[in-house]
């Protein structure tokens, strides 16, 4: 028989039960078992076999009707039962309650079980095994040998044999805040391990003793006292195995002579249960669903522990960062991406010098022109400037490349490069973000420093969320790039930032060879931090530029994550028209850990005219992502521009086939102007809302 007969003819045994314990198929206990039982069926079969797990819960039910209407006959069905908990709890009593006969020696005086004896029985046609077990002492530093001897001992016992259903007994009228078994709830699981609890079930005994007086006077009520006491000892089992995901069912049982009886002479509790039929139930639940994930070989892929033991990184979210593009950081600053030819055919230089001289006029002799003049001074200068830079970017193109023809050739002894040095200029860097201060002179100058030939720049990191306005500095930032070699180019960025009790690291290093006839080969490493743990990413990449306008890259990945590794492979080529339109597409797949996911992206760029200069831009980009079976497209636009000159926007939007998308649009501007009107925008918006729940307030008074 396969896994999926072997679960009907379980279901058909389960049913059969139900009947003779006169219980409906529409309990609340009963249907969450059905529904586990289908569910599980259904993940074991797939796809294929879906209609026939269907048809055999269907038939299942059909085949225990007719079994029971052909007459009673005898199951074999049996399950073996631990029981564990402190001493004078009452187990032994509640296993002569069980059976109904005197099956083990009780005592109310003192601890009546010396030693691990087994007892069997059989209750309403299912055969029963007890294991009774000595019970545990208080706790107490001195007690926790004894203790763990007896614990051991059990183990040992039910090493041949393991039980399919253990029993945890407390009292239900000793419980309270002041809970003290926590060592206990720890010390079993250290013994047996965390995966004793899944068949755990929570029995409270004295479940009809008189109940508390509550803050009125009155007894509370019997529902939420048992929900108060059972919640306590969940929290702290929950704590004994590091996961609050665990939930274990509760028995309420009461053993004394005088407890109320129904016409039956069944013991009733005083929520009018019958507990020795929820006994019943509860174990019979719970042998059936450990059957199930036993035949479906699921009890291996569970497991009890923190969350963040079990945490995976997203093979999504690895497969874009290694189709994002990188670009190779060189000492000067300059972008690879920036085509050389393509600058050094810019005719700016010339026209640049050109150019007439222009008056640079003051404050008040600006003030005195039109409008019209204002806009054509403010034009001319903007032309002037845009020459100029790309003037600049030349020279430092043909500067790179004199150097390193000069290098190739050997045409500079040792005695003219050592004349020709000059030592480098110091740059004043931007002023950094400083903690905010509450004295009247914030001293800003403190925190500027110029930059020389150093190559490491080393800056702190502000938080702004921080409560210290004198040192609100959590981390510290780190930057350099260098030449190790000739064209051979590395550099490193990171951060790191450390409180009390969070640590955390991001930081990428990589190195370059450039070949002036071919290829660029490039190694990366990143480090990350994701909790605590730390995801570590090498990667290479080799770039072939056969033709002038065409740049073909190929890269390879390696995440470590855990115990997990995950590989990647990429493919991507791209090519410029022109200097403006640029279209790039790459393929790329990433799996690991079982998973597979494969990717792709298509995206067209348009530059500015004023390009390089100016980052005025327009892409558009689609993307195609493959991930379980399950295929996702997406699209979105970017766009960087100019609206004015001093107002500067972005725009960028994403949909995809999930119905799911983003826009975001965002402005900066140099001008008070446009500040003041995104302040007026938000105090308008504000007074709107305040007169709307005005008016509601109003509303509601009225019909009131």
């Amino acid at each position: 028989m396969d896994p999926l007969a072997k679960i009907e003819d379980l279901q058909v045994k389960f049913l059969r039960l139900l009947r003779r314990l006169g219980l409906s198929q529409e309990n609340l206990l009963v249907a969450k078992v059905l529904y586990r039982i289908h569910l599980a069926s259904l993940i074991q079969a797939g796809e294929s076999d879906v209609t026939r797990v269907n048809l055999g819960s269907n038939r299942a039910k059909a085949v225990a009707a007719e079994q029971e209407a052909a007459g009673p006959r005898e199951l074999d069905f049996s399950f073996r039962i631990l029981v564990l908990g402190k001493t004078g709890v009452g187990k032994s009593a509640t296993i002569n309650s069980l059976f109904e006969e005197m099956k083990t020696v009780t005592d109310a005086f003192r601890p009546a079980t010396d030693r691990i004896q087994e007892v069997a029985g059989t209750v309403n046609g299912i055969k029963i095994t007890v294991i009774d077990t000595p019970g545990l002492l208080p706790s107490s530093s001195s007690n926790v040998r004894r203790n763990k001897k007896i614990l051991l001992s059990v183990k040992r016992f039910i090493k041949k044999s393991p039980p399919d259903i253990v029993l945890y007994f407390e009292r239900l009228d000793v419980i309270n805040m002041g809970y003290t078994d926590f060592p206990i709830l720890r010390l079993i699981t250290e013994v047996f391990g965390t995966a004793i609890w899944f068949n755990t079930i929570l029995v409270m005994t004295h479940s009809s003793s008189d109940l508390p007086e509550g803050p009125n006077g009155h007894p509370v009520n019997y529902e939420s006292f048992v929900t108060q006491c059972t919640d306590l000892v969940q929290h702290y089992i929950h704590q004994a195995v590091s996961d609050s995901r665990l939930e274990n069912p509760v028995l309420l049982v009461e053993n004394h002579p005088q407890c109320k009886k129904n016409i039956m002479g069944e013991k009733v509790l005083p929520n009018g249960q019958v507990w020795k039929s929820q006994f019943l139930l509860l174990c019979i639940c719970t042998k059936v669903l450990s059957d199930v994930n036993s035949l479906l070989k699921f009890q291996d892929s569970i497991e009890l522990g923190p969350l963040s033991a079990a945490r995976l990184p997203s093979l999504p979210h690895l497969l874009s960062s290694l189709l994002r593009h990188r670009s190779i950081s060189s000492p000067n600053g300059i972008d690879d991406e920036i085509d050389e030819n393509s600058l050094l055919d810019m005719q700016e230089e010339d026209e640049y010098d050109q150019l007439p001289s222009i008056r640079i006029l003051k404050k008040s002799q600006f003030d005195r022109l039109t409008n019209s003049q204002k806009k054509e001074y403010l034009d001319e200068l903007d032309y002037r400037e845009i020459l100029y830079l790309k003037k600049q970017l030349k020279e430092e193109y043909q500067r790179r490349r004199e150097n390193r023809l000069s290098k190739e050739e050997n045409l500079v002894n040792d005695d003219n490069s050592d004349s020709q040095q000059v030592s480098p200029e110091a740059v004043l860097l931007p002023d950094m973000a400083v903690p905010p201060s509450f004295d009247s002179d914030c001293l800003v100058h403190r925190y500027r420093c110029l930059v020389t030939g150093d190559q490491w720049l080393v800056r702190p990191v502000l938080d702004p969320q921080g409560w210290d306005h004198d040192v609100g500095f959590d981390g510290i930032s780190l930057e350099s790039a260098l030449e190790l070699n000739r064209n051979v180019f590395a550099s490193v960025t990171g951060q790191m930032s450390k409180d009390k009790q969070d640590f955390s690291i991001q930081s990428e290093c990589g190195a370059a060879y450039t070949d002036p006839k071919g290829p660029t080969y490039s190694v990366g490493l990143d480090v990350q931090s994701s909790g605590k743990d730390v995801i570590y990413t090498v990667h290479g990449n080799t770039k072939l530029r056969n033709l002038k306008h065409n740049v073909a890259d190929c890269g390879l990945s390696l995440t470590s994550f855990g115990n997990n590794c995950y590989v990647g492979a990429k493919l991507e080529d791209t090519i410029t028209v022109g200097n403006r339109l640029k279209f790039m597409v790459n393929a790329g797949r990433m799996g690991g850990f079982g998973q597979v996911a494969y990717g792709g992206n298509i995206e067209a760029t348009l530059r500015g005219s004023d390009y390089p200069v100016r980052n005025d831009n327009v892409s558009l980009t689609m993307t195609i992502l493959s991930f379980n079976k399950e295929m996702v497209l997406g699209g979105s636009i970017q766009s960087e521009f100019r609206l004015s000159r001093g107002l500067r926007a972005s725009v960028n939007a994403n949909l995809n086939s999930r119905k799911m998308g983003q826009v975001c649009i965002k402005t900066s501007s140099s001008e008070h102007l446009q500040i003041a009107l995104v302040a007026a925008f938000t105090i308008f918006k504000a007074l709107l809302r305040r007169k709307a729940i005005e008016s509601r307030s109003r509303e509601t008074l009225e019909s009131g």
